[in-house]
């Protein structure tokens, strides 16, 4: 029998300007994408954090909901589809979202804006293809329309302001979260490195101009897949198939604050979205277990897959997360744990190469976020 034949594997536009920049490209989400430079992975994410950091991120999926009928029905519809509150988000505005399966399960993270007569909405590149036909679907009322012909870029650290305002002028009135359509540009006020910083939409014929003049502007480098990782580690944000998936659901993945009152029990809207039934009830009782912090003692990282321990060796929960801090300066990670074992403080052990060493519950995020409120 012939072989199966390998996916192929996807090519950014920018893929020549990365490796005219020493970029080293891994197969990632079905592209190939950096994962790190020249100055390497520890140099990269310290570098956002103190300046500024440019990384190409044209692997998520864009996509544009346009009402056939009216932009109510719209918002009502795409609303049906997860426990956010859609018909609420001003325009201007972008908010977090998580569509849901039946079993109260998350199909995806995501990222939505109400741009007045339309919805804007940017997912993850692995879950790309299935959100798209989860979205047509569910929403008979709207026309799903993919972009398939515009990079997305996002600039993240202090410096991300005054690199991105040089060209783009305006852009420093914005706050975290805000959402503009600027000429050509679409761009908004977030991230995923716990950075003030921007996520940039340009035409894919005009990226890597704009990504040079991005780069030409003091403090900011090229970063790659690694330091970005490393950086939504220490902000405590979740990755997609490794924190989160099908089984987990938005309360036991620590992300209740994204369900807003207007969903929830006693609310204008409440529920009426996938998997309802046990997200209400976990926001009324509380989960089997949590997604929880987890600092190592010493310096040997736990990372996905540790298995989790009461000090008497009852198992408890797993590392889905996990490595070293750069900014930290320590080990960091997280997982799910019972949650009679998820309260900050909570001692347990990590069983490391044969071993069960001390692990304890902490706060997230682990270094301070510095969001532009």
């Amino acid at each position: 029998m012939a072989d199966l034949e390998e996916p192929e594997i996807l090519r950014l536009g920018l893929e020549p300007l990365h490796e005219e920049l020493g970029g080293r490209m891994v197969p990632f989400a079905g592209y190939r994408m950096p994962v790190q430079y020249a100055d390497g992975v520890l140099k990269e994410h310290l570098h956002t954090r103190a300046a500024a950091g440019l990384f190409d991120v044209s692997h998520m999926g864009q996509v544009i909901l346009r009402p056939k009928g009216s932009m109510e029905d719209l918002k009502l519809a795409f609303e049906a589809l997860m426990p956010v509150d859609v018909l609420g988000l001003a325009e201007g505005r972008q908010r977090y979202g998580l569509f849901t399966n039946d079993a109260g399960g998350i199909l995806d993270d995501l990222m939505f804006a109400n741009r007045g007569d339309h919805l804007y909405v940017v997912v993850n590149a692995a879950c790309k293809a299935a959100d798209i036909a989860h979205m047509v679907a569910g929403m008979p009322g709207a026309a799903v329309e993919p972009v398939t012909d515009r990079a997305l870029l996002a600039l993240q650290g202090p410096g991300a302001e005054a690199a991105l305002e040089a060209l783009v002028p305006g852009v420093a009135a914005l706050r975290f979260m805000d959402h503009r359509v600027i000429g050509d540009i679409w761009v908004s006020r977030s991230g995923y490195t716990g950075e003030d910083g921007f996520e940039v939409s340009v035409p894919e014929a005009e990226a890597e101009g704009f990504a040079r003049r991005l780069l030409a502007q003091p403090g900011v480098a090229p970063i790659g897949l690694g330091a970005r990782d490393s950086l939504r580690l220490e902000a405590g944000l979740c990755l997609y198939g490794h924190d989160i998936d099908t089984t987990t659901s938005p309360v036991e993945a620590n992300l209740a604050w994204a369900i807003q009152k207007a969903r929830r029990a006693g609310g204008a809207r409440a529920g009426g979205f996938p998997g309802a039934a046990r997200i209400l009830r976990e926001l009324a009782e509380g989960p089997e277990r949590l997604r929880v912090g987890l600092r190592p003692e010493g310096r040997a990282p736990m990372r996905e897959g540790v298995e989790l321990f009461a000090p008497d060796g009852t198992p408890v929960g797993q590392v889905t997360s996990g490595g070293f801090g750069p900014s930290v300066n320590a080990p960091i990670s997280m997982g799910y744990v019972a949650r009679a074992h998820a309260s900050i403080g909570t001692q347990l052990m990590g069983e490391v190469r044969g071993k069960r060493l001390p692990v304890t519950v902490t706060a997230m995020p682990f270094q301070p976020t510095t969001y532009k409120r």
